[in-house]
């Protein structure tokens, strides 16, 4: 493996750590607001479709084994 693919892979693992912790902060801020019965709220909404779309690409990452 060349110093130029082993950059590449860091910079993969570090994708897929940011997503990972990203989500996890996602579903903290999305469990707050369902406590406070703001489900119907624009910042939840929002974050539900940022929590959907941080899935899909985990669930690619994983499919791929990163």
């Amino acid at each position: 493996m060349t110093p130029a693919d082993e950059r590449r892979l860091q910079r993969f693992d570090a994708f897929a750590r940011g997503v990972n912790d990203e989500l996890g902060q996602t579903r903290t801020q999305m469990d707050e607001l369902r406590a406070e019965g703001r489900v119907k709220s624009a910042t939840y909404q929002q974050l539900m479709a940022n929590h959907m779309v941080l899935e899909q690409i985990v669930a690619r990452l994983k499919e791929f084994g990163l």
